[in-house]
């Protein structure tokens, strides 16, 4: 019904207020780099990226993260590039969407 996507509310441990900024700002450089990768059908690449958020995201607090990474890692194994095109459309979605609570 909504036209406009909603927001993702994460609240995360204060604790990590001073280092969450720079792993978001990071996943944000992989939207950039992700495709260009994908571009050179390099799916070793896409897979190793994909298992660090994988491995990662929930370690911040954001399972959305380690979830989108399972599936651009399972996609770039199977050298399936919609799914890895999809992954990273997911992530930027993803991203966009977020508002993290600390505390």
């Amino acid at each position: 019904m909504a036209s406009m996507p909603e927001k993702i509310t994460v609240r995360i441990d204060e604790d990590l207020a001073e280092i969450a900024p720079g792993y978001l700002d990071n996943r944000k450089k992989d939207v950039e780099l992700l495709p260009q990768i994908l571009a050179k059908g390099d799916f070793q690449t896409l897979r190793i990226m994909g298992h660090r958020m994988k491995g990662s995201g929930a370690g911040y607090g954001f399972d959305g993260i380690s979830d989108i990474g399972r599936a651009i890692e399972e996609a770039a194994k199977q050298e399936n590039r919609e799914g890895v095109r999809q992954g990273i459309e997911a992530l930027s979605s993803y991203l966009d969407r977020l508002d993290v609570i600390y505390g």
